[in-house]
């Protein structure tokens, strides 16, 4: 199984965009993917604000005001293993600084660059998962949250979690699956990493599961509250490497 992530936030200038991009989907990802231990590798690029239906949740989610944190979140690179340790021989900056100068510059255009090493701490599967045909690849739509929580607060998280979010997406149409992450290195402590069918299936379905129990809609209201998202989080995003079948 696929228990360990590598996540990269980032942005990238208007100049030279294109190339980076084509570098990264022809030779940077191709090339992570022949290192010892590395399951899959994927890209996406976020979606904007106007692409995902408004609601008041989500509009009231609260950021760090950190000024030391980086704040990129155009892009998201993620790469899976069988276990976290698997992106610590070597770390990802020891990585990179191994690479060759050509490909360094290239790495050297992202801006903003946030890092985080996650372990899966649990996962549930919704309704698509049985009809997914790519497996353990990361679907063509994500939603990733990465922040943290009052420590005072985390048991109660745990048990939202548990108890509704991630069981309310076993029911959920274009859901095919949800993961709870743990980090080990980087800022956000907490993660959760939705995969979906397609943006259209999650911008339908996401929020919608919610209101037909006002109960557990009033404790998710509280709990967000509790969060503390990093930059950008969550992030809503599109596959853009391995590309997504028309």
């Amino acid at each position: 199984m696929d228990r360990g992530l590598w996540i990269s936030w980032y942005d990238l200038p208007d100049d030279g965009r294109e190339h980076y991009l084509s570098w990264l989907h022809a030779s940077y990802l191709p090339g992570l993917l022949e290192r010892p231990g590395f399951l899959w590798a994927a890209h996406y690029a976020c979606v904007s604000k106007e692409s995902r239906p408004a609601t008041q949740r989500e509009s009231s989610l609260n950021h760090t005001d950190d000024a030391l944190l980086p704040t990129g979140s155009r892009y998201i690179l993620l790469a899976g293993a069988a276990h976290a340790n698997v992106f610590a021989e070597p770390v990802p900056s020891a990585l990179h600084a191994g690479l060759p100068e050509s490909s360094r510059k290239m790495l050297a255009l992202r801006i903003g660059e946030r890092v985080n090493i996650m372990a899966e701490a649990a996962r549930v599967e919704g309704p698509e998962a049985p009809h997914y045909a790519d497996g353990m690849a990361l679907a063509p739509c994500i939603q990733l949250g990465n922040f943290n929580c009052a420590y005072r607060h985390e048991e109660e998280m745990l048990a939202w979690y548990a108890q509704w979010r991630m069981r309310a997406m076993r029911q959920t149409p274009g859901c095919i699956r949800v993961r709870r992450l743990a980090s080990v290195a980087g800022w956000g402590k907490h993660g959760v990493l939705y995969e979906f069918t397609s943006l259209a299936a999650r911008n339908q379905h996401f929020i919608a599961h919610e209101d037909r129990d006002p109960a557990m809609k009033a404790w998710s209201d509280r709990m967000v509250q509790r969060l503390v998202h990093a930059p950008g989080s969550s992030s809503l995003a599109c596959r853009t490497w391995p590309a997504v079948p028309d």
